[in-house]
């Protein structure tokens, strides 16, 4: 569809959802209260320590699902990510409610805007009193702290501002012909982030939307994208990412990367659609190597995406992994700090593990065998298991080094979070496979942590147990 064409056609479907809101808002009676009729094609359900909740409708119907279902969860994730939020930047909620407002709105395309409205009436019907500039910081948790507030730093010479730098989140591997077992595409994917967030980061949505296509990712309570990022559509896209270490560019006049990544996982039906998507008014904001596999094709690619800089690797027979490294010298040396050659650090150890891996499993891999990788705990580095900063399988928690490239000091609670895997047989029937807590399934546990670690005790009020558990698989229209 031409480019053109498609922004009229985008505009006229907003003026219809903004419409439809409109005439719906004069109905509704009591907004205390929930709406059953709106609630009816939605569902939620546990397994394993995941909450699956199913969505589906309009922009607003399905946000109103979302807060109403998911309305504790919510409660318990913005409070968490405004701890951490505020302690690490110096900046208080306030700030970020109003960037929320008056910065990233307006960028927001008004289907969004009303599926983030509608998020905010199911908080409310179900007693939850946030409102819609809480829910919308929420959805930029990774944008706003991480590039947003380092780049306002620069631009206003802030003396006293702390040093802030992206953080690496994730290791993911992507391989399709002659690594796979049956020369399918395999994707597999963990989420690295802090305990505090990560053991919240635990929602399987099942969206159903009235245009676009059927979504199945798992999520953040209150975020209307992935944002760790892990999911499939009913088009046979499969996607994942990892961030890039020491990038720091930032475009406010563009649009925020959880609008763009929910609208490519919405609406992309190829990796050219999906690229073409993410770079459409680019903000910079979470900069990542996305890791892309069509499997209508087989064909996988890695797409790397900063501010002013972009590149597109991609084959129908091999693998790209990612560990929070950039790829291409020129956008390390334009966009980056990048040390490449520092193989001591968690990014390089990582991917070095990483290309030992694929050397020696060459035309065996599949979900079994991935699920062993992300939950792999060799240091490349000290050449020997230890559950550290550089193994696959993160254990930022236990390392006395911290990961400085993150500006994470020693024994920061932080590391692999969740971790998710598919291959071609469950993206056709749009499923995939789960699990919550570290990879390899060992416990991390809060109270004990602290006692060892006082330095972390402004994190108790929000700091919880992350227990292991047994991977679970969920499926399109799952029941419990």
């Amino acid at each position: 569809m031409p480019s053109g064409f498609r922004r009229v056609a985008v505009s006229l479907f907003a003026a219809c959802v903004l419409f439809g809101s409109a005439t719906f808002a004069l109905a509704k009676q009591d907004p205390t209260k929930p709406d059953e009729a709106r609630l009816k094609p939605a569902y939620r359900f546990q397994r394993n320590h995941w909450v699956y909740v199913h969505l589906e409708g309009s922009p607003a119907d399905i946000g109103y699902q979302h807060g109403y279902l998911l309305a504790p969860e919510i409660a318990g994730g913005v409070n968490t990510v405004r701890a951490v939020t505020t302690h690490n930047t110096k900046r208080d909620w306030n700030f970020y409610r109003a960037t929320a407002q008056n910065i990233l709105w307006k960028h927001i395309d008004a289907e969004y805007q009303q599926e983030l409205q509608g998020i905010v009436d199911g908080l409310h019907a179900h007693g939850v009193n946030l409102d819609l500039w809480d829910v919308v910081a929420l959805n930029a948790m990774e944008e706003l702290p991480d590039y947003y507030v380092p780049w306002l730093n620069k631009q206003e010479k802030r003396a006293d501002a702390p040093v802030l730098k992206a953080p690496g989140n994730c290791s993911a591997l992507v391989a399709t012909g002659s690594m796979t077992r049956d020369h399918k595409p395999v994707i597999a994917h963990s989420n690295w982030t802090d305990i505090a967030t990560g053991s919240r980061w635990t929602i399987i949505f099942d969206i159903v939307p009235t245009h676009g296509y059927h979504m199945l990712t798992d999520g953040f309570p209150g975020v209307i994208v992935s944002d760790d990022d892990f999911g499939i559509n009913s088009a046979g896209l499969m996607v994942t990412e990892t961030t890039i270490t020491g990038y720091a560019l930032f475009d406010p006049n563009g649009v925020p990367e959880f609008v763009r990544a929910r609208r490519a996982m919405q609406y992309a039906s190829s990796i050219d659609e999906y690229v073409r998507i993410m770079l459409d008014h680019n903000n910079g904001g979470y900069a990542n190597d996305w890791l892309l596999a069509d499997n209508k094709t087989g064909e996988i690619a890695r797409f790397e995406i900063g501010l002013k800089m972009h590149r597109v690797w991609r084959t129908k027979d091999g693998y790209f992994v990612g560990s929070n490294f950039p790829s291409d010298p020129d956008f390390i040396k334009k966009e980056t700090d990048f040390d490449p050659r520092n193989m001591g650090s968690s990014m390089n150890a990582r991917h070095q593990r990483w290309e030992e891996l694929m050397a020696q499993n060459k035309g065996q891999i599949d979900v079994e065998m991935a699920k062993k990788f992300l939950a792999d705990h060799w240091d490349s580095y000290e050449a020997k298991e230890d559950r550290d900063e550089r193994s696959l399988c993160g254990h930022v928690a236990n390392s006395p080094r911290g990961v400085p490239e993150w500006e994470r000091p020693p024994y920061a609670p932080e590391g692999a979070v969740t971790a998710q895997a598919a291959d071609s047989t469950m993206a056709k029937n749009m499923s995939l496979q789960a699990r919550a807590g570290y990879p390899c399934g060992e416990d991390f546990i809060a109270d004990k942590f602290l006692k060892e670690h006082p330095e972390f005790e402004w994190q108790r009020p929000v700091l919880q147990d992350m227990k292991g558990n047994p991977w679970a698989e969920f499926k399109a229209a799952d029941k419990q």
